[in-house]
């Protein structure tokens, strides 16, 4: 969460790449450093251990500072270590895996 300067109880939106489930739910901390992610309540039914998931959050800026606005990607390994940090994605042809 730190790295991806995400807060406690904050909104955030989660894409289950598995399944195709999209919903919004809140941060919840756990442990520094752990690679724990956890979705619980009602959310939880829409994920199965194991899946991979994109987890989304949003701000809102004024036009001025859209400009200079870069966002915070952080990409994670199989065991949830941060593999790498990043401003931008590559967009990817639809035909391309």
């Amino acid at each position: 969460m730190e790295a991806a300067d995400i807060l406690p109880y904050e909104q955030v939106k989660v894409l289950d790449i598995n399944n195709g489930a999209r919903f919004e739910t809140y941060a919840i901390e756990a442990k520094a450093d752990s690679g724990e992610i956890g979705i619980q309540g009602a959310a939880a039914r829409l994920v199965t251990v194991g899946d991979m998931v994109i987890i989304l959050a949003y701000c809102q800026v004024e036009e001025e500072e859209a400009h200079n606005f870069a966002p915070k990607l952080v990409y994670v390994d199989e065991n949830n270590n941060i593999a790498e940090i990043k401003s931008a994605v590559r967009a990817l042809p639809f035909w391309e895996k």
